[in-house]
C-alpha cells in the first residue's frame, strides 16, 4: 500500500538524517487531512522527536514552515523544525508531548482549576500571535473563502448527511443569512488567524501551550480563533465561563493595542456572529469527513456544534430567520440521532 511505502521512505530518510542513532517509530496522531505524525524514540534514551508525513501530491509543507516561523517570532511555542525534506513531504519536528488540552481536561480531577491555567495561557498566546500580525504574510480570509466554507453546510450537512434539499424559499433565506454573516465577518479587524485554535491543537507542555496544526493560517477576523477556543467542538463550557474568558481576552487585547471594539457588548456580538460562520462550516466539514472520508467519529461532535449555532442565532434579531429555518428543516428530516 502507498502508506506503507511512504513509511518505509520516511524511515530511510530519518536513518540518514539522525546520524546512525537507533530509533523506533510509532504513530503519534493523524488529523483530518492526509498528514500523519510519528514519534521517533531513541534507544540511547535521548528526547523523542516527531516526524510528519505529508504526501506532496496532497499536502504542501511550505505553509507549515512559513506559519511556524511567524508564530515562533510572535512568541508562540510551536514545534521547532529539526530537519525538512520538501520533495518527499517529510519534516522532523520537536516533540511537544502527547497530552492535548482535551486529554488533560478529560483526565478527571479539578477540571475547573486546570482549565483556568490552560485557558489563561492560551489567551495570552493568542494575543501575542495577533499582536505580531502584518498584512501580506498570510492568505486573506476573504469573502470567497468565507462563502466557500459556509457552502459546506447545505452541501454536506443538509444534502448529504440529512438527505434534505431546502425549498427555494428556504434556500433564499439561507443565502440572505449568509450575506449578513459574511458582512459582519469582513467588517471585523483583521489579524493572524490559526483557524483551528482549540483543545485538540493545544498541547500541555512547557511553556504552555504548545501550538500545532497551524498550516492553514490566514489573515482574517479577530474573533475567529477565540471562537475556536471557547466554543470548541470537542469540549463544552457553560456560557458564564465563556463570557468571563471573553472579557479576559478583550481586556488583554485592549492592553496590547489590538483593534478590538471599545465596548465589550459590540465585541461579544462579533464573537457570536463569527461563531455562527464557524459552526455552519464545521457541521459541514464533520459531515464531509464522515461521508466522503469514512471518518464517522466526527458525527458524534455535530450535536454540540449545532447547539452553539442554534443558541447564537436565537439571540440576534437579524439571525432569527436562520434559527427558525434550522428548526423547520430539522423537523422535516428523518431521525438521525443528531438534534438542534
Amino acid at each position: 500500500m502507498t502508506s506503507d511505502l511512504r513509511l518505509v521512505a520516511l524511515q530511510s530518510w530519518l536513518a540518514t538524517r539522525l546520524g546512525g542513532r537507533a530509533f523506533t517509530l510509532a504513530s503519534a496522531s493523524a488529523d483530518a487531512s492526509f498528514r500523519r505524525y510519528f514519534r521517533a524514540s531513541f534507544e540511547d534514551g535521548g528526547e523523542s522527536l516527531v516526524a510528519m508525513d505529508a504526501p506532496p501530491d496532497k499536502e504542501d509543507c511550505r505553509p507549515f514552515l512559513h506559519v511556524a516561523r511567524l508564530f515562533q517570532a510572535a512568541g508562540a511555542h510551536v514545534p521547532a523544525v529539526i530537519d525538512e525534506n520538501l520533495a518527499d513531504g517529510f519534516l522532523l519536528l520537536e516533540d511537544l508531548g502527547n497530552t492535548t488540552y482535551l486529554d488533560r481536561l478529560e483526565a478527571g480531577g479539578a477540571r475547573d482549576e486546570v482549565a483556568g491555567e490552560l485557558y489563561a495561557a492560551a489567551i495570552d498566546t493568542l494575543v501575542a500571535i495577533q499582536s505580531a500580525s502584518r498584512p501580506g504574510q498570510l492568505p486573506r480570509y476573504d469573502e470567497a473563502l468565507l462563502r466557500r466554507e459556509l457552502g459546506l453546510f447545505p452541501d454536506w450537512y443538509l444534502a448529504r448527511h440529512l438527505a434534505l434539499e431546502p425549498a427555494h424559499k428556504d434556500a433564499q433565506l439561507l443565502a440572505e443569512a449568509f450575506d449578513r454573516i459574511v458582512a459582519n465577518n469582513l467588517a471585523q479587524p483583521q489579524v493572524y488567524v490559526h483557524r483551528d485554535y482549540h483543545s485538540r491543537n493545544l498541547m500541555v507542555c512547557k511553556p504552555l501551550p504548545g501550538v500545532i496544526d497551524f498550516q492553514d493560517a490566514v489573515h482574517g477576523p479577530i474573533t475567529y480563533d477565540l471562537v475556536s477556543l471557547l466554543k470548541d467542538a470537542y469540549v463544552r463550557w457553560d456560557e458564564a465561563r465563556v463570557i468571563d474568558w471573553c472579557v479576559r481576552y478583550w481586556e488583554k487585547a485592549r492592553t496590547a493595542g489590538l483593534p478590538v471594539h471599545g465596548d465589550f457588548a459590540d465585541f461579544y456580538r462579533d464573537f457570536e456572529w463569527m461563531g455562527v460562520q464557524r459552526h455552519l462550516k464545521v457541521a459541514g466539514i464533520f459531515a464531509r469527513l464522515a461521508h466522503r472520508d469514512g471518518k464517522e467519529r466526527y458525527l458524534s461532535d455535530i450535536p454540540l456544534v449545532l447547539d452553539y449555532l442554534q443558541r447564537a442565532c436565537a439571540r440576534y434579531r437579524e439571525l432569527g430567520p436562520l434559527a427558525d429555518l434550522l428548526d423547520r428543516l430539522h423537523e422535516r428530516t428523518p431521525q438521525t440521532g443528531y438534534t438542534f
